[in-house]
This record gives C-alpha cells, sequence and structure tokens, in this order.
C-alpha cells in the first residue's frame, strides 16, 4: 500500500437519499491540480477496493473533498454511504485528470458544465484564483434531474463570495446556472437543449459560444458528455488534452455510477 495514504474521515453529509460528500483529513505530501481525481477506497480485506473520484477541495485546502452517489449494491459505494466521522480510507498519492486549465487555451469565458457529481471538479475549479486570472467570466452550469439533488448551491451562492482570498472574483465573474430537469424551478430543461435554444445566453446575460472566445469544460453522465462534445464540435470547437491545450476538454474517468 505505499501508493496509497491512509486518511481520517472528518465530516460526512448526506445530501438525499441518493447523494452524499464526506471530508477526510489530507497528507501533506499529496499534490493535484485543481479539477484532478484520484483514487480513493477501503480495505476490503487484504486488498483495496478503489474507484476514482474527482477532488472537490481546492488544491490549498488542508482536507480533502469528495462527493459521491449512493448505489446499493455498488461494491464501493455501498460502503462508501455509510462512513462516519472517524472512520479511515485509503487515497492514492497520485492525482490526474484532464480537466485542468493547463489543458484550455486562452480565451474570454470558461464554461464548467456537470450533471450530478459531475459538479466535483469544478468545486475546486471556482476556487482557484488562475481560474479567474485566465478567464473574464466563469460560469458553472450544474444540471440535475431535481431541486433537491442541486448540491453546493448555498456554498457557491452564499459562503464563496464572502470568502477571504477569492470572494471578490467570485462576486466579479462567477455566474451560477443550476437548471432541474423533473421540478418546477427557475430553470429547466437540460444543459444543452439550454445552448442550443440560446436561453442560456439571454438569461446569463452573455453572447452565444464561440469557438473564438470561449473554454468549456464537461463532466458528468455519458449522454451530457457526448451530446456537449458533439454541441461543440458542431460549433467548431476543439478537444485538447494534456499533450496538446484545446477549446474544451472532457472527463472520462468516473467513480462508480
Amino acid at each position: 500500500m505505499s501508493s496509497f495514504n491512509q486518511e481520517s474521515v472528518l465530516s460526512v453529509h448526506h445530501w438525499t437519499d441518493t447523494l452524499f460528500s464526506f471530508t477526510t483529513t489530507r497528507d501533506p505530501s499529496f499534490r493535484f491540480r485543481n479539477g484532478e481525481f484520484t483514487m480513493i477506497g477501503l480495505k476490503v480485506g487484504e486488498r483495496p477496493l478503489l474507484r476514482a473520484y474527482s477532488v472537490a477541495s481546492a488544491n490549498y485546502e488542508d482536507r480533502l473533498e469528495f462527493f459521491s452517489i449512493k448505489v446499493p449494491d455498488g461494491p464501493l459505494t455501498s460502503r462508501l454511504q455509510h462512513l462516519k466521522e472517524g472512520d479511515e480510507i485509503i487515497v492514492s498519492r497520485k492525482a490526474t485528470g484532464t480537466l485542468v486549465i493547463d489543458n484550455l487555451e486562452d480565451g474570454r469565458n470558461l464554461y464548467l458544465i456537470g450533471t450530478g457529481t459531475g459538479l466535483a471538479p469544478f468545486l475546486s475549479v471556482i476556487k482557484d484564483p488562475e481560474t479567474y486570472d485566465r478567464f473574464e467570466k466563469v460560469v458553472l452550469l450544474h444540471g440535475c434531474r431535481h431541486v433537491a439533488e442541486l448540491a453546493y448551491g448555498e456554498m457557491i451562492t452564499e459562503h464563496l463570495p464572502n470568502d477571504e482570498l477569492i470572494g471578490e472574483l467570485v462576486r466579479n465573474q462567477l455566474i451560477y446556472y443550476p437548471t432541474v430537469t423533473r421540478d418546477p424551478f427557475r430553470n429547466r430543461g437540460r444543459i444543452t437543449d439550454l445552448m442550443s435554444s440560446g436561453k442560456l445566453y439571454s438569461d446569463a446575460g452573455l453572447a452565444p459560444l464561440e469557438a473564438a472566445h470561449d473554454r468549456v469544460m464537461i463532466c458528468g453522465s455519458p449522454a451530457l458528455v457526448q451530446d456537449t462534445r458533439t454541441l461543440l464540435l458542431g460549433k467548431g470547437f476543439s478537444e485538447g488534452n494534456h499533450g496538446e491545450p484545446g477549446q474544451f476538454v472532457l472527463e472520462k474517468a468516473f467513480a462508480e455510477r
């Protein structure tokens, strides 16, 4: 287990009967870029049971945070959902992933598009001062089926604008746009439909997406990732990766679903 750190659970929050998040201690040796994921899990017998999870905390924070769904018969989440303060988990010493701003060309606006727990990597990206240095506006889109699933809304709208480090940046540059598909809510519809119809841009007071000026990160359900990728390619966007920055990037590694 030399490639893993053992961390202690500091807090657990159950958002709904299908969503929860938890924080852990952070070994000082663990380094990551905002937007990356790592392998986390539990020891089951003598072997580790592991899944990829985006780090929802920022790389300057002294604790780690993870956002997860609950799968009743899932090999890992069926166990993780019962975590309590003081329990131990294992965290890989290595982090990776494509959802880092280094993989994007310079641009005007940065769109962070996530569904469900796909919000997690963007929670660290919107806490990064460099994100606001690189882009004029940061547009965080979070799509869910139900209003109750719009986790972290209060943190994004109430806490971050008053944060000592990034509060002014958040107030001036972050646009948060939550939307749901199955409940009455001020924003309704699938993210790609709201983009295609233009409603998103009129609501946010922004010009429609342009490959010349805008940059996009995508994380969420396979359908969201595919549909958004198709939409962007149709608008002439180029996909970036570790080797060559582009106009959009997406994450293909997910926690257990």
